[in-house]
């Protein structure tokens, strides 16, 4: 087996604390392939984030890719792994277009007008991840509308903590007739001032949009092997605390980014290690 490649791994453990000690609970085999996926996801997602955005660097890097994929050996660590790793696990072609498209959109949609509006967004950004990762743990395809469910709960729940961040940004993708059903015409701090339990019921109703994916996600636990649902119900684990922690005081989203520290996703994990085992055990009988 193969060791993480140096920059491949530093990409995954600086850009997401709940992902990158979730991972490290998988078998290796499994381990090395989520540090792969995850490398190219976050590095795709830098070049759109970064203030000012870095336009060329995200062409480059797609037109990097788009030769990797048709058999050339570009040099960059991150795009050839996961080219790779794309060809291994039979990733379907729109699944990456998909992602590449919705990464484009960051360059140039600030807002969404409604849901399906949002649709395309949360598909590409958010629904190909669960698909790239029920690929990479070799799921039945029965699973896949779940894996999706779970991306899109998990990306709702980014939206919901990091709303300072994205105004900052320029964006707003909370559909726009959801504000409108709570008398908020932006969630800007000054438009936000007097009006904060119109705020704080617009984004509990959020939350209760992005409960209602995961309970649909959870539906799909069942296809997935034991060792492999420790990490991925960690990781689900921490984004429902977060959604918890806002629940109780929405305003926080405006002074802090709520982020599970390492000892709680390490915990997290060590108990859901007991707790499935547990579940297992009363399936199968004494």
């Amino acid at each position: 087996m193969p060791l993480i490649d140096e920059k491949i791994y530093s990409i995954f453990k600086r850009g997401s604390k709940t992902y990158f000690y979730s991972t490290l609970f998988f078998p290796k085999k499994v381990r090395r392939d989520v540090f792969i996926l995850y490398s190219f996801l976050r590095k795709a997602d830098d070049y759109v984030d970064r203030v000012p955005q870095d336009i060329d660097g995200f062409y480059g890097f797609v037109e990097r890719y788009r030769r990797a994929y048709s058999g050339e050996i570009t040099g960059d660590v991150v795009v050839d792994s996961f080219v790779e790793l794309s060809r291994r696990k039979k990733f379907e072609d729109d699944w990456t277009e998909a992602f590449l498209r919705s990464m484009e959109m960051d360059l140039s949609v600030s807002s969404y007008s409604t849901m399906s509006d949002l649709d395309e967004y949360l598909l590409g950004s958010s629904e190909v991840v669960g698909l790239f990762m029920a690929s990479i743990m070799g799921l039945d395809t029965d699973s896949y509308p779940y894996a999706r469910y779970l991306g899109r709960a998990m990306q709702y729940v980014n939206f919901i903590r990091d709303i300072a961040e994205d105004i900052e940004l320029g964006r707003l993708y909370f559909p726009l007739d959801e504000l409108e059903r709570f008398g908020l015409e932006s969630l800007d701090p000054h438009e936000i001032r007097g009006r904060e339990d119109n705020f704080r019921s617009f984004l509990r109703a959020q939350i209760d949009i992005y409960r209602e994916w995961q309970r649909t996600a959870e539906k799909g636990y069942s296809y997935i092997p034991y060792r492999y649902l420790v990490p991925i119900k960690t990781a689900a684990d921490m984004y429902m605390w977060t959604s918890r922690i806002i629940e109780r005081d929405p305003m926080i989203v405006y002074s802090r980014k709520v982020k599970p520290s390492r000892g709680r996703v390490v915990s997290g994990a060590v108990f859901n290690i007991f707790r499935l085992m547990g579940s297992i055990r009363v399936s199968r009988g004494p």
